[in-house]
């Protein structure tokens, strides 16, 4: 397997009143849907993130990778204010078919080819109907997958969070529900599927005209690099180790506006050189509630790092300004 996460899709269907969002790129599957291919990375190799800003509501490791896999993702999710995510076995069934198809078929894809063996749905919404989800009303349905032989969900949730295109989806505020399933092959290589539900309406998410971030104000033993490579597209295509991703969200339905998103070393007198990934700046970042920057450069280890943001929602002004400390 290539060692690679990638590609976020958004899609908005306007038929059915339902947004899709997708973790995507290429890994050892193949598929259409978009440039980079319709498959979710690999992170196999990747640096470990680590599990920074514990507090004592973090969830204990039972050693199985769906459950700590979705607790891990919750937890995340707590720590900026976000609702939490109830998790449906029914959504469960439709997540292990899937990270089962990919094991059968030694693949890393969101799409599965109808004929072969373990196919339970050519895509998510054919998957959470065929395990017995019903839709109604405006709803929207998120999946990310990794594949790693990293053998801990905690690990591989956090891989996902670091993965900034993946981040746009595991933090949409909207979403209601969770399902997740997870499979291993017999030489020890994992996969990892959460899939991601609100039905019968949005969620109630964030409160108007609000954002929340990632890293969160006070957060320590933040990672100091980021490999972009490791996604499809890469967020940051002429570098290789970068800082990592400091990110806005709000819902779904909302419009973010960037005016101005910087972040440089505590008490340094210039901001750090970034790449920004917003709607209308990055042809692949296509959620118009999310953005971020990525510093251009490894953050220093042990910093306090000072970030701010003007903007707004839905045209009413927001300005934030938080820290981070690197490990």
């Amino acid at each position: 397997m290539m060692n690679k996460i990638h590609r976020v899709r958004q899609i908005a269907l306007a038929c059915t009143a339902a947004w899709v969002l997708v973790a995507c790129g290429g890994g050892g599957g193949g598929g259409g849907g978009g440039s980079g291919g319709n498959t979710a990375g690999a992170s196999n190799g990747a640096p470990s993130t680590g599990f920074s800003g514990q507090d004592a509501s973090a969830p204990v490791a039972t050693n199985n990778i769906a459950t700590d896999g979705l607790n891990w993702i919750n937890y995340r999710r707590s720590q900026i204010g976000m609702p939490a995510l109830a998790h449906n076995g029914v959504i469960d069934v439709a997540a292990q078919g899937h990270s089962d198809y990919q094991r059968i078929n030694n693949t890393v894809t969101h799409t599965q080819t109808a004929g072969k063996q373990g196919f339970t749905g050519v895509d998510l919404e054919a998957r959470l109907k065929a395990a017995g989800y019903t839709f109604s009303g405006s709803n929207a349905i998120g999946e990310v997958i990794s594949a790693t032989s990293n053998g801990s969900g905690f690990y591989m949730a956090e891989e996902l969070i670091t993965a900034i295109y993946h981040r746009f989806v595991i933090f949409e505020p909207v979403f209601k529900e969770i399902g997740t399933g997870a499979a291993a092959t017999s030489n020890n290589y994992n996969y990892f599927t959460a899939d991601f539900v609100t039905n019968n309406g949005y969620g109630s998410g964030i409160p108007a005209a609000t954002i929340v971030t990632w890293p969160f104000n006070g957060q320590t033993q933040v990672p100091a690099t980021f490999n972009s490579d490791y996604e499809e597209p890469d967020p940051v295509p002429d570098r290789s180790v970068v800082g990592y991703p400091v990110s806005v969200h709000t819902n779904l339905t909302r419009k973010l506006t960037v005016q101005s998103f910087t972040i440089r070393a505590h008490g340094a007198g210039t901001d750090l050189s970034t790449r920004l990934l917003a709607q209308g700046q990055d042809a692949n970042t296509t959620t118009q509630s999310a953005a971020a920057i990525v510093p251009l450069a490894p953050l220093a280890a042990a910093t306090t790092y000072d970030v701010t943001f003007t903007g707004a929602v839905d045209g009413t002004p927001v300005t934030r300004g938080w820290s981070f400390t690197t490990k």
